[in-house]
């Protein structure tokens, strides 16, 4: 998938982007305003200068913030990136952007969308949370920051049925969305922490072949490969559609069961631009995380939505039991799950994906703070 050009669906929204006419000033009015801006910006320079004595640091606090006329929004077709499609299909991003018009741009691979990024050509993204790590490890904390959680669980090591246990993997050629991503990592690590040598030509060697999903399905079918470690709906339609079986629920290998599956990142240059705006997006995906815990006890109306939204990002409709399967290995979160991060990091180092680097600064949770609700006098924050 490196490389693959994204699907642009479309612009979903735009306002009008008006702004009030200039009233009329006196002839005198542009100087005495010039002279008090300047004075302004002074006095900012002065006082950082002063905290901080660099000027870049007066430069970074100086920057204009502004609501941004567009926002480019990466996700993918997987059921793992759910509150992205209820998001979309709902009109609630597009509701709380307001004027600010927002373009879907649909990617297979998290190393994928974070190329896009890197390259300008795309605000923000779902991802899983190993290419977020990668990204930011390499620049040095500059590319991106995680603004939100989306999504836990969802991820699972399914094989071939004629493949007894972990003990008879020696031999086999296994798929993964693709190099570096969060089901990649997953792979190699839990591969390593089983004895075997991934891609070597030892006695316990195994091949990991980095695949889109959906070509990973097909490949199972004809016997070219033996098992991958698949997102949802992947996993669930390996199981139905060809016979596989769950070998590793991603969820057991947790505390709690709890992991990173999706989280949405922010460029850092548009974060720092334009707060307002990833503060509208976070609220919206707030708000599509709350539908789909509304309607948990609606699956009809839940498949339909995702339906929808699946066959909007490129990718088939499922069968309603399939999906509904699919569903009961997720939870929707806007938790980012911080804690996990520096085990992330770790699995990620061992795999010989991620260099080693601070993760200072990765995750951006003030937008998510402004969203909670106060604790009552005399009671915590949850």
């Amino acid at each position: 998938m490196g490389g693959q050009q994204p699907l642009d669906l479309a612009t979903v929204t735009a306002g009008s982007g008006g702004r009030p006419a200039a009233s009329r000033r006196r002839p005198g009015w542009p100087l005495v305003l010039t002279a008090l801006a300047l004075l302004t910006a002074l006095t900012a320079a002065a006082t950082w200068l002063r905290a901080d004595g660099t000027f870049e640091a007066w430069k970074q606090a100086s920057v204009e913030t502004s609501d941004a006329a567009e926002l480019r929004l990466g996700y993918f077709g997987n059921l793992t990136h759910g509150p992205a499609l209820v998001g979309f299909e709902e009109g609630l991003f597009a509701q709380e952007l307001g004027g600010t018009a927002l373009t879907a741009q649909v990617f297979g691979s998290g190393p994928t969308a974070v190329e896009a990024m890197n390259a300008g050509t795309l605000d923000a993204a779902f991802v899983g949370p190993n290419p977020a790590i990668n990204s930011y490890a390499q620049s040095g904390g500059e590319s991106l920051a995680i603004v939100a959680g989306a999504a836990s669980g969802g991820a699972q090591f399914v094989v071939a049925g004629d493949l007894a246990d972990e003990g008879d993997l020696a031999g086999s050629t296994l798929a993964s969305p693709e190099f570096g991503g969060t089901q990649d990592v997953a792979l190699r690590t839990w591969l390593a922490g089983q004895g075997y040598e991934v891609d070597g030509d030892g006695a316990r060697s195994v091949a990991i072949t980095p695949m889109p999903n959906g070509q990973a399905l097909q490949m199972l079918r004809q016997g070219q490969i033996d098992g991958g470690w698949l997102p949802q709906p992947w996993a669930t339609r390996a199981v139905q559609e060809e016979g596989a079986r769950v070998l590793v629920d991603e969820r057991d290998l947790w505390a709690d069961g709890r992991f990173p599956t999706t989280v949405l990142v922010v460029r850092q240059d548009y974060l720092a631009r334009h707060p307002q705006t990833v503060e509208r997006l976070v609220r919206g995906l707030e708000r599509s995380v709350d539908w789909l815990d509304t309607h948990e006890d609606d699956p009809v109306t839940v498949a339909g939505t995702l339906n929808d939204g699946l066959v909007a990002a490129g990718t088939e409709a499922l069968p309603q039991n399939t999906l509904i399967d699919a569903l009961g290995a997720l939870e929707w979160t806007v938790d980012p799950l911080t804690g996990t991060y520096p085990a992330l990091l770790a699995d990620g180092i061992a795999a010989g994906t991620t260099q080693d680097a601070s993760l200072e600064g990765l995750v951006d949770e003030r937008f998510l703070e402004r969203l909670r609700p106060s604790a009552p006098a005399g009671e915590e924050s949850p």
